[in-house]
């Protein structure tokens, strides 16, 4: 199996909306790492899996939707918790429309709130 990965950083803001969430609760900034996995078992004619160019202008994309953002504002968030974990997920689904499902298998994307912990989603494109 073949894999390209590609990151970007931003920072949004959010708040957790779960009982007693701790100072969680209160609106707080993220530097966020955004990391895209494609996964796929054949490459294409130019011997690639998928072109790094686009892999990036998808994650401008990313970035240009969230960065700077209170996630608790934006309508993919609403009504539920927005933790890193959904986040992950709601990346997952803006980009995964974009790949060339002949070649991209699987997409995973990790989202790390700090450098320690992060939360990611994977699925079958």
């Amino acid at each position: 199996m073949y894999t390209v990965t590609v990151t970007r950083d931003l920072i949004a803001q959010h708040f957790l909306t779960v009982p007693n969430p701790g100072p969680e609760g209160e609106l707080h900034s993220h530097h966020f790492g955004v990391e895209l996995t494609l996964r796929g078992p054949e490459l294409d004619r130019y011997r690639y899996l998928t072109d790094i160019d686009a892999v990036n202008a998808m994650l401008d994309e990313v970035e240009a939707r969230y960065a700077d953002e209170t996630l608790n504002d934006l309508p993919e968030f609403e009504g539920g918790n927005p933790s890193v974990e959904r986040f992950a997920r709601v990346v997952w689904e803006r980009v995964a429309e974009a790949l060339d499902p002949d070649y991209v298998e699987a997409l995973e994307v990790r989202i790390w709130e700090d450098e320690t912990a992060c939360a990611g989603y994977e699925q079958s494109v």
